[in-house]
């Protein structure tokens, strides 16, 4: 290779490196060229490139970018899958757990997650878990739930507070409306009352009459006699 591509792969490593924070290393060893791109294609569906890289350039790629953790796991031919930033680790590192299960020959030497140093032994672990947006959806219910529970005991007083206040509104308007109906009694007791009042005059200007009468005779009989 001429220094000058020598120099483009440096660089090109270099600036990958700088924009993956997550990265896993495999020993591709014994690998056919359909078996690679098998794995490269599954990887690409997570968001991840994989490529097959010289450990000399590599290293000072790694040296340029900050990435001194990488050092430790170019032994031997090695393969990079750099992470995408929208791409899925945990289908990646399932990838790479389902080639070495199924070729018998990739190996997996570990990685770099978001700065930190992972065993294989850790992506392999990582590689058992559910898909991602299924974990972030247990995630979420993980965190809604209490949530949920929280807002019932906060809601529950609330909704009797408020059947307190509806029954003390029932109550009120009932004690205001019992004296309405109270007096309507009393207006019907009235009645009488009043009539008896309207009856007496009567009863008075007849006895007056009769009482007139009986004057008026008993001074004619006097007349007479």
């Amino acid at each position: 290779m001429k220094k000058e591509d020598k120099e483009q792969v440096v660089a090109e490593l270099t600036e990958r490196l700088r924009s993956s924070d997550t990265l896993l290393v495999a020993d591709y060893r014994g690998l056919t060229m359909t078996q690679i791109d098998t794995l490269r294609s599954r990887l690409l569906e997570s968001g991840a490139r994989f490529s097959v890289v010289k450990n000399t350039l590599t290293r000072r790629a790694a040296e340029a970018a900050g990435a001194e953790a990488l050092l430790a796991l170019l032994e031997g031919p090695s393969a990079i899958a750099f992470l995408e930033a929208d791409g899925d680790m945990v289908a990646a590192a399932k990838a790479l757990a389902d080639s070495a299960r199924e070729t018998k020959v990739l190996a997996i030497r570990g990685g770099i997650m978001e700065g930190r140093t992972v065993s294989a032994a850790e992506i392999e672990t990582l590689a058992t878990l559910p898909p991602l947006d299924i974990l972030r959806g247990q995630v979420l219910a993980a965190i809604i739930a209490p949530l949920t529970t929280f807002i019932g005991l906060v809601s529950a007083p609330l909704q009797s507070l408020h059947g307190l206040i509806d029954a003390r509104i029932e109550q009120l308007g009932g004690s205001e409306g019992e004296p309405a109906a109270a007096e309507e009694p009393e207006a019907t007791e009235a009645e009488p009352a009043a009539e008896a009042e309207a009856e007496a005059p009567e009863e008075d200007t007849q006895a007056t009459a009769q009482a007139v009468a009986t004057e008026e005779t008993t001074t004619d009989d006097e007349s007479e006699a």
